[in-house]
């Protein structure tokens, strides 16, 4: 972990009073190194139709990479200039639901004998089972060898033959010419695989697994069918002469939920047919396991439910240098009891769930990284995830453009099912660069940010480092504290330092949850809305604290109206001299009796209320107004039934600006409170008052031995 400078004396804030920012560590590149260069339809010569930007979910430029593409029909084309030297095209696209056709290729005004075929087919993707989905996945990625080598400068061109085509993005690649088979190893053709992909190849490649314990399974040059999935694969390499040349058609390549392990599969392509999510079904690369000491590389996975689905023993897999594209969910799951891990260095584009996710289901994932990945267009949830385990680690990793219920990385307790291991340990999240993510969640009906911390299913305890992060163009909010449950479980142990936040939507922070989190350099430019927003949910489950650690610049400001949600690039409101500034802020009391907690006073419920602790008295509530207000008055209520019998409660009112240092605002006056005119009492203040901290203290109550409030309401007009 880089090391940050170092702050003075923390001061606790509700909402962030920063200074200047401090130096930022160097840090590593974020995202894999790739054999190919990218190139967006958007910046590119058309003679079709822009569209996008666009965010909003079940839109066709929602979905594309940058928001933005371009739509050609018959005659129309996109040309590209070529940055590198390549000899190949992988181009990702939509099609109208149900239609298919060709794209001509031109290279420098020439057409190509060969076209690129695009389709509908693996595309347009519904699970209505998964709340606030629609109908999702509306790209595909489609290849072709140009069968010469073009050079940084020439033309490419891709051009309708009649079906409406969206082009997103075109990839540039330099293939290398096939490897040849290695020495004593058993090819599949021998064992009678079919090349031509018209066989039946399922047989051949057992046979050949069987044959090679200990050595090497060869897979030439060809496309195989495979038609059930292979098992019992331990001891041996499974070996191709390159992902563009060595192909296995199959949805279900390895399935097995044990192996020996030292498994090695590299170097050649898994396409499936897999066109609709069935959660029930295998339809994957690997469901399962690989076994100790295994790895997976130089892989293209295109067209299958999840990639890689891995349970039981996976000791210290590697998984690095793989492609895994258009899956109907995941890309890669480790689903529990993964110890020592290491998914690095790999490209995602086009999932329907989260690209990675490790979920600590009936074990936890241990000692588990994903380091240095490159991640575009999860259209369904996160790009990572992280769902409990002990001392993970999400470091380098490069993710852009998440759709519906997605933030770019999302640190997680939310279990799904039991047996569940929470959060534990220490969890570093490292030197990651978020472009484009977070979405609106339409059963929360509001944002989710780039980065998320969520006590979904309970609380999280462990330590969470987020360092050297950034985050650009978040269409909402940088970092989000939540508890997505909606059951206020809190998040603790977390601190946030060395990151660099450009363009956010709305807020760099979104407070959420009760809890607490430190900000060390952390430094804002362009924010939509507002620096912070603090409302925890529910109203009474307590106060979220940020904690200046210094050097922070940028956004400090707070949005005002817990009422109301911010709108990208919608400025602070200007408060409703109405409004009650008190109801549904945090809330905080020098103790309480029962289930009688501080919220209760700011629920706008004046059937509920707040009572300290008995006998006990000075007692003192604290509401947190969010920014500092010109209040003028205060109305204080007890509940209005009539079984509360009249009484006057002592009560001193201060205020303060920073919450460490108050100030008496109307001194020690008895307010009588009676059922007959409504258990209601005014409190007329000064006209030089001004607060954002309002404290009411408690020194008597003729009624009950202790400070009792149902409604705490604060008001601009007097």
């Amino acid at each position: 972990m880089t090391a940050l400078t170092s702050a003075g004396a923390a001061v606790a804030l509700a909402a962030g009073t920063l200074v200047a920012l401090g130096s930022v560590p160097a840090q590593a590149a974020a995202g894999a190194t790739l054999p190919f260069t990218s190139v967006e339809a958007e910046s590119a010569t058309t003679t079709g139709t822009r569209i996008g930007p666009d965010h909003t979910q079940g839109s066709l430029a929602s979905e594309a990479s940058g928001r933005q593409a371009v739509r050609i029909t018959a005659g129309q084309r996109v040309e590209f200039t070529v940055p590198r030297t390549a000899n190949a095209l992988n181009l990702a696209y939509s099609v109208p639901d149900g239609q298919s056709g060709t794209l001509n290729v031109y290279v420098n005004g020439t057409r190509l004998s060969r076209t690129l075929a695009v389709t509908s087919k693996y595309s347009y993707v519904d699970t209505g089972w998964i709340a606030g989905s629609r109908t999702h996945h509306f790209y595909d990625n489609a290849r072709l060898l140009l069968g010469q080598t073009v050079q940084p400068g020439d033309k490419v061109a891709v051009e309708s033959t009649g079906t409406q085509v969206t082009v997103d993005v075109a990839d540039f690649e330099q293939v290398a010419a096939a490897a040849g088979q290695p020495a004593g190893s058993v090819s599949v053709t021998s064992k009678g695989a079919d090349p031509s992909g018209q066989g039946d190849s399922t047989q051949a490649f057992r046979d050949a697994i069987a044959a090679a314990q200990g050595g090497t399974v060869w897979i030439p040059p060809g496309d195989y069918r495979i038609t059930s999935s292979l098992s019992g694969v331990q001891n041996v390499t499974l070996q191709g002469a390159g992902s563009w040349y060595s192909v296995v058609h199959t949805s279900r390549f390895i399935d097995q939920s044990s192996s020996a392990g030292n498994v090695r599969i590299r170097d050649f392509a898994v396409i499936g047919e897999v066109t609709e999510r069935v959660d029930s079904n295998p339809d994957n690369f690997v469901n399962g396991s690989l076994g100790p000491g295994s790895s997976v590389s130089g892989m293209w996975i295109q067209h299958l439910k999840v990639g890689l689905w891995l349970t039981g023993n996976n000791d210290n897999l590697v998984v690095e240098n793989n492609r895994i594209l258009d899956t109907t969910a995941d890309g890669l799951n480790l689903n529990g009891n993964a110890r020592g891990v290491r998914v690095r260095n790999n490209f995602l584009r086009n999932q329907g769930d989260d690209a990675l996710a490790m979920w600590s289901l009936y074990a936890p994932d241990t000692n588990s990284s994903f380091d240095n990945n490159t991640i575009t267009q999860p259209n369904l949830a996160n790009g990572i995830a992280v769902y409990g385990g002990t001392d993970i680690a999400v470091r380098n990793n490069l993710v852009s453009d998440t759709n519906a219920l997605g933030s770019g990385i999302a640190i997680s307790n939310q279990k799904f099912l039991d047996p569940f291991s929470p959060l534990a340990g220490t969890i570093t999240v490292d030197g990651n660069t978020l472009v484009r993510t977070g979405a609106i969640n339409p059963n929360w009906n509001h944002p989710m940010g780039a980065l998320r911390v969520d006590s979904y299913d309970s609380a999280i305890n462990a330590t969470v480092n987020i360092t050297n992060t950034t985050v650009t163009d978040s269409p909402y909010s940088a970092f989000e504290f939540v508890s997505g449950g909606g059951q206020g479980y809190p998040v603790r142990g977390v601190t946030v330092s060395g990151a660099t936040v450009r363009n956010t939507g709305t807020v760099v922070v979104q407070a959420e949850a009760q809890g607490a989190a430190t900000f060390r350099d952390v430094t804002a430019t362009q924010v939509g809305a507002a620096g912070v927003y603090n409302c925890p949910y529910p109203a009474n489950s307590g106060a979220f604290t940020l904690t200046d650690g210094g050097g922070n610049s940028g956004w400090s400001s707070t949005w005002s109206d817990c009422s109301t949600w911010p709108q990208p690039g919608q400025s602070n409101p200007q408060p409703d001299p109405n409004r009650n500034l008190a109801k549904g802020r945090p809330a905080t009391a020098t103790g309480s009796q029962d289930v009688y907690t501080p919220g209760k006073a700011v629920d706008g419920d004046a059937n509920s209320y707040w009572e300290s602790a008995n006998n006990a008295f000075p007692q003192s509530l604290t509401v947190d107004l969010g920014s500092t207000y010109a209040v003028r008055r205060l109305v204080l209520k007890l509940p209005p039934s009539s079984a509360w019998g009249a009484r006057t409660e002592t009560v001193t009112v201060l205020g303060s600006t920073d919450g460490s240092s108050f100030s008496t605002v109307v001194g020690a006056q008895g307010y009588r409170f009676d059922p007959a005119t409504g258990n209601t009492a005014t409190v007329t203040l000064p006209a030089s008052t001004n607060l954002r901290h309002l404290r009411l203290t408690v020194t008597g109550n003729t009624g009950w031995p202790a400070g009792q409030f149902s409604e705490v309401e604060a008001y601009l007009t007097s």
